[in-house]
């Protein structure tokens, strides 16, 4: 099969794939190679609601997804998003689960059963009559993998589903994956986070190739930043008594900690905690209690949000990145797109690229503001692949270099070793602080706040 979408030529090289029940494929690749458009036509999105032109053959259970309709289809082919805020439709998490069972016109006591077995599975028991529009991200894509998995299709599709698990979650859902194809499910997983998925028994992998036309850029070494953004002034950020409530429970209390620029700091902490939280209230974009002041002012720090989608509106990607500017430096211009790989994208319509070029271009966007203090990037590693987290490693260092401060909430581990210091945020504040060589080789903090540390982190 290959498939191309009408907008702007590309989206899935040729590629063939078959996947027998109780198997388990691994689809791998560079970000916009083409996975989540395998995923779409894996599951018959593509082409019954994406309409480019789609070659060869795509069989789903032996039902060609040309001639059969997507409701039928659906109830073979079970497909979680990339990006789970796009496929919330109700309004309480129960009611998200709920929707798909009524579908399939299950009896009530069956789906009585299977929605608390799924809440339970995702420990998402307490969160039951919540909107999913509150939860946080990482909240967001269990309910996602708790809706899909309910419905126990025998074909289960899932795109990068570890993206915002914290290492516990995580775990298990590789665990329960484990079960699901020795059960006999067929399952196919887009994933960068490939170290995850090695207790998956005779797992295979499939490499995807970019399209020609969408061969990934190599980009600008982000050493020049320096020449290309002044350096900052010494500064530090003291933050102290942060406290913020939402809907009548406290997310953060008395928060207290101080941060000098030059420095790049990775906050860790289970998905909920309230690590995207934290980064609102430094950016003044959440109502809280308490100070937070970089020589007794209000800190200018720039915040890319962890779902892209939530700032980006512009017709081209060169429009959003120069959105209001009356005078922008394109010298800065031209480097940052250069750094980003986003070079080749100018003209390409936002929503039309792929997350993580999506993650890139709102990253784009603050950088060419210049906030004056630094930038705040709510799960950056999302959508990356292995080239584009090390360009972004070296471009944060460039940053800090520079005089900046760089603050990063992450589950990406490997990410959060880069860092200069790691902070793990826990129910009741920080846990523990300090430097991410020392920590990662330490799993008491982790436990304290119900985390596991992966084996492949503390061995290495």
């Amino acid at each position: 099969m290959a498939y191309a979408y009408p907008q702007h030529g590309y989206g899935l090289s040729p590629t063939s794939l078959r996947v027998a029940p109780g198997e388990a494929v691994h689809v791998a690749g560079r970000s916009g190679s083409g996975k989540s458009t395998l995923a779409r036509c894996l599951c018959g999105l593509i082409p019954h609601l994406y309409h480019g032109a789609l070659e060869g053959k795509v069989h789903v259970d032996g039902l060609p997804t040309r001639g059969t309709p997507l409701w039928q289809l659906a109830d073979r082919a079970g497909l979680v998003f990339q990006n789970p805020a796009a496929q919330m439709l109700t309004v309480t998490v129960e009611q998200e689960i709920i929707f798909g069972l009524e579908n399939l016109g299950l009896s009530r006591e069956t789906i009585d059963q299977r929605v608390e077995a799924a809440l339970t599975r995702f420990g998402l028991e307490g969160f039951r009559g919540r909107s999913p529009r509150t939860l946080s991200g990482g909240e967001q894509q269990k309910l996602a993998l708790a809706a899909i998995t309910a419905r126990q299709p025998p074909i289960l599709i899932l795109d990068e589903p570890l993206s915002m698990l914290d290492s516990t979650a995580s775990m298990q859902l590789v665990s329960h994956l484990a079960d699901l194809t020795a059960a006999g499910t067929a399952v196919i997983v887009c994933e960068h986070r490939a170290e995850y998925l090695d207790p998956i028994p005779d797992l295979r992998t499939l490499t995807i190739e970019n399209p020609p036309a969408r061969a990934p850029a190599q980009g600008t070494d982000p050493a020049p930043l320096q020449s290309a953004e002044p350096a900052v002034s010494p500064f530090t950020l003291q933050v102290a008594g942060l406290t913020v409530e939402l809907g009548g429970q406290v997310v953060l209390r008395d928060l207290s900690f101080t941060a000098d620029s030059g420095q790049v700091l990775a906050v860790v902490g289970r998905n909920g905690v309230g690590k995207t939280t934290l980064l609102r209230a430094l950016a003044g974009l959440q109502g809280y209690t308490g100070d937070v002041t970089v020589n007794g002012h209000r800190p200018d720090l720039g915040i890319v949000f962890q779902n892209p989608d939530r700032q980006l509106f512009n017709a081209t990607a060169r429009e959003e990145v120069l959105h209001r500017l009356i005078h922008p430096d394109m010298t800065l211009y031209t480097w940052i797109m250069e750094v980003l790989g986003l070079a080749p994208y100018e003209e390409t319509p936002p929503l039309l690229l792929s997350e993580g070029e999506k993650k890139r271009l709102a990253l784009a966007t603050t950088l060419m503001r210049r906030p004056c203090h630094g930038v705040m990037l709510d799960e950056p590693a999302l959508g990356q692949d292995a080239f584009h987290k090390d360009r972004l490693g070296d471009l944060t260092r460039a940053l800090a270099e520079s005089g900046q401060l760089v603050i990063l909430t992450t589950h990406d581990l490997a990410l959060a070793s880069t860092a200069d210091r790691l902070l793990i945020l826990g129910d009741r504040g920080f846990v523990a602080d300090g430097p991410p060589s020392e920590l990662l080789k330490d799993p008491a903090p982790w436990s304290r706040v119900g985390l596991r540390l992966p084996n492949w982190v503390t061995s290495s």
